[in-house]
């Protein structure tokens, strides 16, 4: 079995690129994709099980396409994003943390309601992975169990927090974001501190 793998990236290290389509910025934090063991590691290249960054949009744009992917957007920060459907729905992001999960087939427009904004985009796969997002305050210890084979990342939206179990991971600052990948084995996690945070956990399909 592989072993289980932790590690944390500070936010000044994530890497900005272009949109797809060139139409705005992006700051990746991670590209992922399973080993043969069934634990997910960071890659480089468009093979990629799932992937978490900042789309930074500085101005009404469309999005760009993702055939065969599915995609969550989670407001940031600044004053709201109206994601408008080319099948006429329309929804609006609104402060401080609303978000929505929509097919990346979907051709959409993004307009800034006042300003711009910054907007966590996770992406993964609809054929290979499944995942889920939360938002929740954090308020002391929160224990996360990541199953064999499942990875979880929490990306501080807020405050400080640290893993109080595991030493070889440095404290969170804002903005920063850590994983849990477990292997073979189920691992456990005990984030504490004080703020809010964002959580993502991804398994493979059943």
């Amino acid at each position: 079995m592989s072993d289980s793998l932790s590690w944390s990236i500070p936010a000044n290290e994530y890497r900005r690129e272009r949109w797809r389509n060139q139409f705005g910025w992006t700051r990746e934090i991670v590209r992922m994709r399973r080993d043969a063991a069934g634990l997910d590691r960071p890659c480089e290249g468009e093979d990629w099980d799932w992937r978490l960054s900042i789309a930074e949009i500085e101005r009404d744009a469309p999005f760009s396409a993702f055939p065969g992917i599915d995609r969550e957007l989670v407001l940031l920060s600044g004053n709201g994003l109206r994601l408008r459907f080319d099948d006429g729905e329309s929804h609006e992001l609104l402060p401080p943390h609303d978000k929505l999960r929509f097919a990346g087939e979907r051709t959409v427009q993004g307009e800034l309601l006042d300003g711009p904004t910054h907007d966590l985009n996770l992406m993964w796969r609809r054929d290979r992975v499944r995942a889920e997002l939360w938002h929740r305050p954090l308020v002391g210890p929160m224990v996360l169990f990541a199953e064999p084979g499942q990875t979880w990342a929490v990306h501080l939206l807020a405050g400080q927090a640290r893993f109080a179990d595991d030493a070889s991971l440095p404290p969170l600052q804002m903005g920063d974001t850590a994983f849990l990948a477990a292997g073979g084995e189920r691992l456990r996690g005990m984030l504490d501190g004080g703020g809010e945070v964002l959580l993502v956990r991804v398994a493979a399909l059943d």
